[in-house]
């Protein structure tokens, strides 16, 4: 099979025949054997019924419901785990994404030999209190990423069928697949600018909290990334640093304290100086970092997946 659509929605019944139709005809003038996966995120209107109508007049068309809102995250990992296609590309249900991008999205993939392309929605038919946001949000993602990217939560991208069965993306993760795929090993990741259209029907099931989940969730993912298997290279470093400069401070005060009493100059007891009682606060967190990151070194070589390394290929084995 050539090409799996994977559509994660949520309440989207007026546009799911068109987009489907749409999607169909790109295929058939293209030639591509496909396979389209819609997960329902417990719609509360007719959506599943009209998936389940789409399903039985087009085999290609395959259909999940989830119990209750999951988040467009879960909706993506199911969909990821039943994709078939060589190829795999996922686009919003509320027409935004255009279908007709999906031949060169592949041949991205098939021909120029790209791990993952990432839409760019370079012109917008969104709000400024959409789109500023958007743009600080990408800016940060960028920076603390390293993947240039101009707009990481496009929801139009196509992936090859191995990046999409070696990645997990749970909770509200979905914006830095990207960023997951690079950890995973496939940095071949590149972008398109697609086209961008104004929603036909309905309202965005978005609002402003998620740019600081979306913020959080970048913290999140850039520590994993980072230090997920060496926690104690971040903990230690940080509660070394804080110790030393406790310690330090509270010899400088201890010795000129000491040093006044041999001298028989008057001075301040210690007890009574500020500097002390910052001295010693940044001795405890320094201590408690270190002791943080030993206790999340022993969860860290506990895990399950200490040892799940990412094998591309082998050879005389």
């Amino acid at each position: 099979m050539n090409i799996s659509v994977v559509i994660p929605l949520f309440n989207e019944e007026e546009s799911l025949q068109e987009l489907c139709t749409l999607i169909d005809k790109v295929m058939q003038e293209n030639y591509f054997s496909y396979e389209v996966i819609l997960i329902d995120d417990g719609s509360n209107d007719k959506s599943w019924q009209v998936i389940s109508e789409l399903s039985a007049e087009n085999s290609n068309i395959k259909g999940i419901k989830f119990r209750r809102n999951y988040g467009k995250s879960a909706g993506l990992n199911v969909g990821f785990s039943k994709a078939k296609g060589d190829v795999v590309i996922t686009m919003d249900a509320d027409l935004q994404d255009n279908p007709n991008e999906i031949p060169v999205l592949y041949n991205m993939i098939v021909k120029d030999g790209f791990d993952l392309v990432s839409g760019w929605k370079k012109k917008r038919y969104d709000p400024l209190s959409k789109t500023i946001p958007t743009k600080l949000f990408n800016w940060a993602a960028r920076k603390a990423s390293g993947i240039y990217l101009h707009d990481f939560n496009c929801g139009l991208k196509s992936y090859k069928n191995a990046v999409v069965k070696r990645i997990e993306i749970r909770g509200e993760m979905h914006r830095y697949i990207p960023v997951i795929a690079k950890w995973a090993g496939f940095s071949n990741i590149t972008e398109k600018v697609v086209q961008h259209q104004a929603r036909k029907y309905g309202v965005t099931k978005f609002g402003m909290e998620r740019f600081i989940n979306g913020f959080l969730d970048l913290m999140t993912i850039t520590f994993v990334s980072r230090f997920g298997k060496k926690p104690m290279h971040f903990f230690g470093v940080f509660g070394t640093l804080m110790f030393l400069l406790g310690f330090g401070l509270f010899s400088y005060i201890g010795g000129a304290k000491l040093y006044a009493m041999l001298m028989g100059f008057s001075s301040k007891n210690i007890a009574d100086m500020s500097g002390f009682y910052i001295a010693l606060t940044s001795m405890i967190i320094g201590a408690q970092l270190f002791l943080s990151g030993f206790i999340a070194e022993m969860i860290s070589r506990n895990a399950n997946d200490r040892n799940n390394y990412q094998i591309e290929q082998k050879v005389g084995i």
